[in-house]
């Protein structure tokens, strides 16, 4: 990989870590379901005059829309709203590797390995000692049990987004962008929805009505910087490149958004809740790096 197109991984790498900060601050003055809303109509409008309709069908479309963005965001966006801190979501959101993998064994037949397995169950104490770090109030940061399982329900969804991605991608070559533009349409009308049904029309009418601009800012980063561009670069990068030349950069995302969520929210995690993190970093590296190491390992002897 290049010089230049290894800044521009790193630079979505960071804009995806302190995507998770944004949302906080973007959710200081606003509803979840209204603002991942307005998030995904700024993705679709008006990129979708712009951006040419994948050629897939309907239902995949859909269902593609409301599992990666629908069911992530919903759940993500929530999670953070009722307390869970922004630097531990970035890295328990990487779960969705993990979902990935079992979806894919469970759905498409895909064979797990050694390294996976290991990764998963490593990852997994990881996440458990994060959950009792709050349970038994052990935490300096607001997580609770109930932001955990958001947090992996959002995970989940994205897995499941990304089974639903190979099916399309099976026969067919879809444009990245393609599928990002148009599949914002769908969950557009669910995250209205859903504002209405629990927030009511009184406190959407009133956040938008008083909107503020850190609330805009948030609005324009998640839609513009995170998503259109963050993945017209990062599709382009995987088009030319090898993935595992460039998907494992993405493990970077979580330390982006546990250093910039401690700098710019001045979150702090307890030692209970740092040693939980550092496992799951470790099932991680064990996930993506494992069959690697001991391929070469197996060559050398």
């Amino acid at each position: 990989m290049s010089v230049k197109d290894m800044m521009l991984a790193l630079c979505v790498v960071v804009a995806w870590g302190v995507n998770f900060v944004v949302i906080k601050l973007g959710l200081q003055g606003m509803p979840p379901f209204l603002l991942a809303g307005l998030r995904f109509s700024l993705v679709a409008f008006p990129a979708i005059f712009f951006v040419k309709r994948p050629q897939i069908p309907l239902r995949w479309l859909v269902v593609y829309g409301m599992t990666i963005s629908f069911g992530q965001f919903a759940f993500l966006f929530l999670a953070i709203k009722l307390g869970m801190p922004a630097g531990l979501a970035s890295l328990v959101l990487q779960a969705q590797a993990f979902f990935t993998l079992l979806l894919g064994a469970l759905l498409l037949a895909e064979k797990l390995r050694w390294n996976h397995i290991v990764g998963i169950l490593v990852a997994t104490l990881g996440m458990f000692m994060l959950a009792t770090a709050g349970m038994e109030g052990q935490t300096t940061a607001g997580i609770t049990l109930t932001t955990m399982m958001l947090t992996l329900a959002a995970a989940l969804s994205w897995g499941l987004g990304n089974i639903t991605n190979k099916i399309i991608l099976r026969n067919r070559k879809v444009p990245v962008m393609s599928l990002v533009v148009w599949s914002a349409l769908v969950p557009v009308g669910p995250f209205f929805a859903c504002s209405w049904w629990f927030d009511g029309e009184a406190a959407m009418v009133s956040s938008l009505m008083g909107i503020s601009l850190q609330t805009v800012l948030a609005l324009i980063y998640l839609a513009f910087v995170a998503t259109i561009v963050g993945y017209a670069i990062w599709g382009n990068l995987l088009s030319r490149y090898e993935t595992w030349r460039v998907a494992p950069l993405s493990l970077l995302v979580p330390v982006v958004g546990i250093l910039s969520a401690a700098l710019v929210l001045d979150e702090t995690l307890s030692a209970q809740e740092v040693l939980g993190a550092s496992v799951i970093i470790l099932g991680l590296l064990v996930n993506v790096f494992g069959g690697m190491v001991s391929q070469r390992f197996l060559v050398r002897t």
